[in-house]
């Protein structure tokens, strides 16, 4: 199975260059990057922290001047390379690295055309482009960031960066969900497989990400709840299955 083919486009107004590593990672384990752009007035000087990030990982700078004070000429540049690059019929997703929700639309109308799109962007991102989205990733603080933060504020000395992100979806409605799952989808021993229900999952709440609320994998996650259980098939080829307890 060949990997998809994905356009990144990247918001420098509304996404910080330290954040550049973690996208690059999430694009790699969705597929492969075929167009890297930024987009941005690069003539002005609060753009310095990019140019290293930029050289570093043959990412494209898109010039947008800002010709009105408070108009936001950025989003539309981008837009239109988004649709250009959609009817170029060179790629099967796209990656919206924004937190601004003036791309909901976008994101919409990509989806309407087949395209596989993730968002990504900070916590502060409105709820209407996270829906709008087939999945999306919030943006961490990098380790280096977040030491020093705890090093400069004595009240967060006790905060490791272990700590569980703030999940917008409980995980009361979470486990709900995982039940609803596991009673429509699984044969007649009881089992649904975990990659199946990690899919729905993220079909049903674009934002889910077991790593809020504190776990590294689903496959750890759904037992935390008393109700679920998890199974290992095969000695090789080890397949996760989850199931009711007492099924």
């Amino acid at each position: 199975m060949e990997d998809k083919r994905f356009a990144v486009l990247i918001d420098s107004d509304n996404i910080s260059a330290k954040f550049m590593r973690q996208i690059l990672d999430e694009v790699a384990s969705e597929g492969i990057a075929t167009y890297k752009r930024i987009y941005g007035d690069w003539t002005s000087p609060q753009q310095a922290s990019w140019k290293e990030v930029l050289l570093n990982n043959s990412i494209i700078p898109m010039q947008q001047y800002s010709y009105t004070t408070g108009k936001n000429a950025t989003d539309s540049a981008m837009i239109i390379d988004a649709m250009d690059i959609l009817y170029s019929g060179n790629v099967e997703g796209f990656f919206l690295v924004s937190s601004d929700s003036d791309f909901t639309r976008l994101a919409s109308r990509l989806r309407e055309s087949g395209m596989f799109v993730v968002g990504m962007g900070e916590r502060k991102t409105p709820e209407p482009f996270v829906s709008a989205c087939n999945k999306f990733k919030y943006l961490e603080i990098p380790e280096e960031e977040l030491k020093k933060s705890h090093s400069d504020s004595p009240q967060n000395s006790k905060k490791t960066k272990e700590d569980p992100q703030v999940a917008k979806t409980s995980k009361v409605e979470i486990g709900r969900a995982i039940r609803k799952i596991l009673r429509e989808k699984s044969d007649e021993d009881g089992l649904v497989s975990t990659a199946e229900i990690g899919s729905i999952l993220s079909k049903r709440y674009p934002d889910f990400d077991v790593r809020d609320y504190g776990y590294n994998k689903l496959t750890q996650f759904i037992p935390s709840f008393p109700m679920f259980e998890v199974q290992v098939c095969g000695q090789t080829n080890k397949q996760f299955y989850a199931k009711l307890k007492g099924q």
